[in-house]
């Protein structure tokens, strides 16, 4: 009989053969479905043993690191669950884990798995009101913070088990240090379904209150094996991901893709981003492959890229799409070319520029090996249109997709409705199957009757080296019902004020067609969610209500 751990790692190996024919690796792969999998136990535990190789490294900002190997994590694992197990951590039970990166995150990570506990990821950033509603709503039984993050959960109610990781735990909470006196051999109350919960994750909450989307034994582990092929990595790589744990993106790359390919995971933590700093690092670890989101690369490119010695094999972005001036600007540097790619909390990655294929410019690639990606006509909601929402065909269910929206059963059939997962995301297909990122359904717009694209608009504004960050909403217009609005920070050496908006106005219609250029903006910060991600739905409040502070292209004629 062909075990769980056999199915997982033959698939695995196909990707990894076919990594730079996208052809091959698209029309033979075909999802492991095992009845009962857990990917702590019977994916990593297994290439865990005797395996002295890193695991993980981490370089702190004051020079320190730690290094930890596959077999010493699968001990540090074994130990940590069989001590939350004593202090009453059972299957299905909810734990919101909220730590930084640093090695308990991961062996709580592997820990929960191996108990068949759920965990709720959290980013520290998070304050008293984030809490509650996530204990709330998550049901959660235990939380595991760091010592420093004790007194947020100080106004949180709840009867739940409390651990405290580094420094003196405080009154009512445990000491997590003593999970390393627990015995290193780990046997599990009994077999894990595919589909038994893992994860419970909120979403950022850029538009409204965020969802609570719920992943499998099977949707995230083995999911990720798709990202896994995107990335390009391989046994022996070096994974630097730049990402705040408690995000998807996180588990994405920083666990479950990097330990599908038997890859070493780097991070380097700081307190304040240093391009400069971050490469020197990056030499030193030897990182051959990179995943940053937009926002690094736009800082990254600020710096001088060339003091990257030794540049990784592989560099790829997600979280928004990226802007086709940076891809410019490190290929020139680097000789590598940024590869997109789009996913969601909801899922692993569905569309991706994997290595191997031809690249084009502005396009995220091409689906995902088993997705089948469909754009659904925005009236009749037919698949097949030329530019309509992406979806995802449920004939054959993609294994790297949530179960649903926990608690939400109205959402949950609403996104899945007719057949397909609809991701409320707008994208265009050409002749050759490439697909385009186009925005948000909910952040597209209409001027003159003319549709806008807030992402190429800001592309184009990124083209101009005063333009650090943009983001584009419709502002009211008497006449042709909206405008496009530009919210811009600029880059080092650029002042506020009508001298650059003049500037930037000109910009605009230089390199945009008349009913797309920019008639009004306004220099400032950007507000974002915790995550990182614009909050597009401020600026659209922002700019409803009206400001002062913004220029309008009619008053530089």
């Amino acid at each position: 009989m062909t075990t769980a751990t056999e199915l997982f790692r033959s698939a695995r190996d196909f990707l990894l053969e076919q990594r730079e024919d996208y052809t091959a690796a698209y029309e033979g792969f075909r999802w492991p479905r095992p009845e009962h999998f857990n990917w702590a136990l019977d994916w990593f535990d297994a290439i865990a043993d005797g395996n002295e190789r890193t695991a993980l490294h981490i370089v702190e900002e004051d020079g320190s690191e730690v290094r930890v190997s596959f077999a010493e994590m699968s001990a540090r694992s074994n130990r940590v669950a069989n001590r939350l197990r004593e202090w009453g951590v059972g299957p299905e039970d909810r734990i919101l884990v909220m730590l930084g990166n640093q090695a308990e995150l991961w062996e709580t990570a592997l820990a929960a798995m191996k108990l068949r506990a759920v965990v709720i990821p959290a980013t520290p950033l998070l304050g008293p009101a984030d809490l509650r509603d996530r204990v709330d709503r998550g049901r959660v039984r235990h939380v595991i913070v760091r010592s420093e993050d004790t007194g947020k959960f100080a106004d949180v109610p709840g009867d739940y088990t409390r651990i405290a990781v580094g420094g003196t735990a405080e009154p009512g909470w445990r000491p997590y240090a003593e999970v390393y006196t627990a015995p290193d051999a780990f046997t599990p109350d009994g077999p894990t379904a595919a589909d038994d919960p893992l994860m419970l994750y909120f979403t950022s909450g850029t538009t409204a209150r965020p969802k609570l989307v719920e992943h499998t034994h099977v949707s995230y582990p083995v999911g990720h094996l798709a990202t896994m092929y995107w990335i390009g990595l391989k046994p022996g790589d070096v994974h630097l991901n730049i990402s705040s744990p408690g995000w998807a993106k996180h588990a994405w790359s920083n666990l479950f893709a990097p330990w599908n390919a038997e890859a070493t995971v780097f991070l380097h933590n700081y307190t304040r981003f240093d391009a400069a700093r971050l490469m020197a690092e990056m030499d030193r670890a030897g990182v051959t492959t990179f995943c940053a989101p937009p926002t690094v690369w736009r800082m990254l490119i600020q710096a001088d890229l060339t003091q990257l010695a030794t540049p990784p094999r592989e560099v790829v972005a997600a979280g928004e799409p990226l802007n086709p001036e940076v891809i410019e600007q490190v290929r020139r540097s680097w000789g590598r070319t940024i590869r997109d790619g789009f996913g969601q909390t909801e899922t692993a990655v569905q569309v991706s520029n994997s290595p191997g294929q031809v690249l084009k410019t502005g396009s995220m690639g091409r689906p995902s090996p088993g997705y089948r990606v469909e754009l659904l006509d925005p009236v009749t909601g037919a698949p097949g249109a030329d530019e309509g929402e992406i979806a995802l065909d449920l004939s054959e269910r993609p294994v790297g997709l949530m179960t649903g929206y926990h608690g939400d059963p109205d959402r949950t059939a609403a996104a899945m409705a007719g057949g397909y997962y609809r991701t409320g995301d707008i994208g265009a297909r050409d002749a050759d199957g490439y697909l385009t990122y186009v925005g948000r359904a909910d952040d597209v717009f209409k001027a003159s009757d003319y549709k806008i694209s807030p992402f190429e608009l800001e592309s184009a504004l990124l083209e101009h080296e005063a333009v650090a960050e943009a983001a584009v909403v419709p502002a009211p217009d008497e006449l042709r019902l909206a405008v496009p609005k530009a919210y811009i920070v600029l880059a080092a050496g650029w002042e506020p004020g009508p001298d650059t908006a003049k500037v930037l106005f000109e910009h605009s219609r230089e390199v945009l067609a008349p009913y797309k250029r920019l008639r009004r903006l306004e220099f400032g910060e950007l507000p974002k969610t915790v995550s990182g991600k614009i909050r597009r739905i401020e600026l659209r409040e922002a700019t409803a209500a009206g400001s002062r502070n913004e220029y309008r292209e009619e008053d530089f004629r």
